[in-house]
Formats: C-alpha cells, sequence, structure tokens
C-alpha cells in the first residue's frame, strides 16, 4: 500500500477503509502550492457560455438576518459589473466539459471508480461570499485554489431546510469544526455532513463530485432499458374468461391473466450490465459534442489514424467497460479480445498512444466515434 500525498499520506486502501462515506478528512497541502486551474476572469468568461451550467448566489445581509438571490446562467459582461464587493458565489458546474486540465486534476483521483465520478465544479467567491449552510447527497472533495475559505462542518442529523428559499439551506446548523483552508489544501467530506464555506478573502474553490444515482433513478432507468430491449409482443386474451357476477369489479382471474403476462418477461446479467454502462455513460440533455468539420471517410481515418500521435477522449464524453464490452457515452459496443487492452488504457486514462496494433473493427469503431465528435486526435 503506497502512501499518497494528495491523500496527507494516507493509501488509497487506507482512505476507503476509513473515511470513504465514514468520516470527513483534511489534508493540509494535497496538492502543494496548487494555486488553481484558471482565474476568476476565466471562470466568469466560461460561466457566459451557453452550454456551461452556472450560477451566481448573493447574500443579503440585514436585522433579520441573511437574505439569498440565486440566478442562473448564462450571463453577461454586464451581469458581474453590478455585484458588490462581497457575499457572493459564482459557480460553475462540468468544468471538466471545457478545460483539458481538469481532466489531469480528476484523474489524480482514479482510486475511485469513474463509474462514480460526476464533475469537476469550480466557484469564486468575493470576501465573505458564500452558498450558505448546506448538505450533500455525495460525496466531495474540495480543494482550495487561490485564496483562502473557512469550512464549517457538523455530523448534526437534523437536517430541516428554511422554507421558501431558493438554494436548500440548513434552518438550524450548529457548527462542530472548522478549519481555514488555504491554496493547496483539501477537505473530503462525506454525504449528508453539514457545511457552510465562507470566504475570507477572494478565492477560487475546486470541487470534484461524485455521483449518487437515487434508487428511483437506477429504477426509472431500468425500466425504460427492459421497455425498449425486450419490445414484449402480445395481447391480452382470455378465451376461458368465465361469468362474471358484478361487472365493475376487478376480478381475480383478470388479475392473475395481467400478471402473467408481465411474469413472462426476463432479464439476465448481461441485460443489467448492459443497462448500467449505458445508464452511468449517457450524457445529459444539455451535453453537446463537436463533430469534426470535414466528415473523414472510413480510408482516410485509418491513414491519419497510423499518422497521429494518440488518441483522446473528447472532453464531455465518458467511457467505461466490462471485459470485451465498451459503453461509450450511453452506447454500447463490443471490441476484438485483442484490442481490449488498447481501449481499456483510453478508458482508464483517456488517452491512448498511438501507433497501437488496431484491427479493422476496431478503426471502424474509432472512426464512427470520431464522427461523432466522441473522440479527437492528436498530433
Amino acid at each position: 500500500m503506497s502512501a499518497l500525498p494528495l491523500l496527507g499520506g494516507l493509501s488509497a486502501e487506507e482512505f476507503l477503509a476509513d473515511y470513504w462515506q465514514k468520516r470527513p478528512l483534511l489534508i493540509r497541502q494535497a496538492i502543494p502550492g496548487f494555486m488553481g486551474l484558471m482565474d476568476a476572469d476565466e471562470l466568469a468568461g466560461l460561466a457566459c457560455e451557453d452550454s456551461a451550467l452556472s450560477r451566481l448566489v448573493i447574500e443579503k445581509t440585514g436585522p433579520e438576518g441573511s437574505h439569498w438571490q440565486l440566478r442562473q446562467g448564462p450571463f453577461g459582461a454586464r451581469d458581474f459589473r453590478k455585484l458588490p464587493d462581497s457575499h457572493w458565489s459564482l459557480l460553475v458546474q462540468e468544468v471538466n466539459h471545457f478545460l483539458p486540465e481538469a481532466w489531469d486534476l480528476l484523474l489524480r483521483f482514479g482510486f475511485i471508480p469513474f463509474a462514480r465520478l460526476e464533475d469537476l465544479m469550480v466557484s469564486y467567491a468575493a470576501p465573505q461570499g458564500s452558498v450558505g449552510a448546506h448538505f450533500d447527497s455525495y460525496d466531495v472533495f474540495l480543494l482550495q485554489g487561490q485564496g483562502r475559505r473557512e469550512w464549517r462542518i457538523s455530523a448534526q442529523t437534523d437536517l430541516a431546510l428554511v422554507e421558501d428559499a431558493p438554494l436548500k439551506l440548513l434552518k438550524n446548523f450548529q457548527a462542530e469544526q472548522s478549519w481555514v483552508l488555504e491554496p493547496g489544501d483539501m477537505l473530503y467530506l462525506p454525504p449528508r455532513i453539514a457545511h457552510h464555506g465562507i470566504a475570507q478573502d477572494a478565492c477560487m474553490t475546486y470541487s470534484i463530485g461524485f455521483r449518487a444515482p437515487s434508487r428511483a433513478e437506477l429504477l426509472g432507468g431500468f425500466l425504460d432499458y427492459l421497455h425498449e430491449q425486450l419490445q414484449p409482443e402480445g395481447l391480452y386474451s382470455d378465451p376461458d374468461l368465465p361469468l362474471q357476477a358484478h361487472p365493475a369489479e376487478l376480478s381475480s382471474f383478470t388479475l392473475d391473466k395481467s400478471r402473467a403476462m408481465l411474469d413472462a418477461l426476463r432479464w439476465d446479467e448481461a441485460m443489467f450490465e448492459d443497462f448500467l454502462g449505458r445508464f452511468l455513460t449517457e450524457p445529459r440533455p444539455h451535453v453537446v459534442f463537436d463533430p469534426p468539420e470535414i466528415a473523414l471517410g472510413l480510408a482516410a481515418f485509418s491513414k491519419i489514424l497510423k499518422q497521429a500521435g494518440s488518441i483522446e477522449l473528447a472532453l464531455p464524453s465518458r467511457l467505461l467497460y466490462r471485459g470485451q464490452g465498451f459503453f461509450m457515452n450511453g452506447e454500447a459496443t463490443e471490441i476484438s479480445p485483442a484490442d481490449a487492452a488498447s481501449f481499456s488504457s483510453l478508458a482508464n486514462q483517456r488517452r491512448l498512444e498511438l501507433p497501437a496494433r488496431l484491427n479493422r473493427e476496431s478503426i471502424g469503431i474509432l472512426h464512427a466515434w470520431h464522427r461523432a465528435g466522441f473522440i479527437v486526435l492528436s498530433d
């Protein structure tokens, strides 16, 4: 078990056993001297993009306490010129969809499966900026970039929320611990730990969040998948219909007949694996891929592939695998055993160095992914 500086000298095994989804962990200088991947102006520019998910949170304080405002992006330059000198925060989600360096940072957290990874959210806060006391339903690493932010946390069980607030704010937050994080410091929080971050000066925080689908999401997704994959046929029939004394009564005969139609539906482990791979890589509705301006034919693509230095996943792409089954952005495909290791490397590192010996079928799969904008070729 090798110690990881990112985890304060803990090994990945020790972190998973003692902290993951169990208790918070403060790590001083997880990434020594880390000042971030972008500055405030660059983050504001990203928040002006139509395809970016951005929010402005403004706190107005008064004798009766805080009043919160939430504004959704995209924003314009005028929105930022009108902001006060303090008590506001700008948050942009899925920065890894726009910034290659964001994936370099996320790959440091590869001791957590990519199937659980959500995104990198970056926030800028003016002095005293905050989003209020709240809790998340997922794990998060809070990595401090420029500036300083105080984090107050609590393992309280009272998670009642403020009524009629634009944000999910805790009504009765009682801090139990607090720290001021400086550039390079990091705080890990498991789900449902109450926390309140307050900027001590203008600062930026990098939040590495992990997906936690609800049981309802999984169930809904699986039922949709079964409906599409099984495509059940047949009509309700009852040639043995008995005489019913009361026509409006829902009889046991009708219930049994209907239940038998559903009981005939079957799925196996392979179908569930196929569903989960598709489900966990399915892009959100707002995600857009950029196909190449010139759609190359297979022959031209094969020729350029031999000259390319590497293949990289497009920034919004998700690629998972199980055995020889690969799942790219909600689509499933089988890779030949000879090329499975190369495609696994592409999934794990988000990059495949070339030349790699790939058969014609695999080149065809890469060609289709390239035309869809799922992968890019590097010189």
